[in-house]
């Protein structure tokens, strides 16, 4: 926009002028910087919320949730997540091909749980679960509700019969 070696100090216009470019410039960088660097942030939040095992919908007949057993091929830990029910079923499939059926409901003060490498937490007032529901860091007081689980063929039926939530 200027000529190189003009001599700014003579035009207090074109030196103002000079200066705001710099500045719109420079806030135009800094603009820039800090969006991707929220946006890079935003994905890892996004991501760290995602479940850590697959998500399983499907609807209570007879008083069964039927899973299809190949679905624990890839992952041995499954979420079930039942037509009109608030909280998820967590199943995990055991090293001695058992099978282990889960409330995902908070005994504490009845939150939603987010399954983890080691178990369940419950992010309301940060209780702690094993994988087979025992509670490892209160405030809970009490294990999560198991149901009992059996194959029929090629499906798991989890017997939840008349349970509500």
């Amino acid at each position: 926009m200027f000529e190189q070696g003009f001599d700014n100090s003579y035009h207090p216009f074109k030196q103002y002028m000079f200066k705001k470019m710099q500045r719109r410039n420079f806030l135009s960088s800094s603009c820039k910087i800090c969006l991707l660097g929220a946006a890079g942030f935003s994905l890892i939040q996004i991501e760290s919320c995602s479940p850590a095992a697959s998500v399983y919908k499907t609807a209570i007949t007879n008083g069964e949730l039927q899973v299809p057993v190949n679905l624990f091929e890839k992952n041995t830990l499954q979420i079930v997540r039942p037509t009109g029910w608030y909280f998820d079923v967590a199943v995990q499939k055991n090293p001695d091909n058992s099978y282990t059926a889960l409330l995902l409901q908070c005994t504490h003060q009845d939150n939603q749980l987010t399954p983890t490498s080691n178990g369940y937490h419950c992010s309301l007032h940060g209780s702690d679960f094993d994988k087979q529901g025992n509670v490892k860091k209160g405030p809970a007081e009490m294990p999560l509700h198991h149901f009992k689980t059996s194959i029929n063929g090629n499906m798991l039926n989890v017997h939840i019969n008349n349970f509500q939530p």
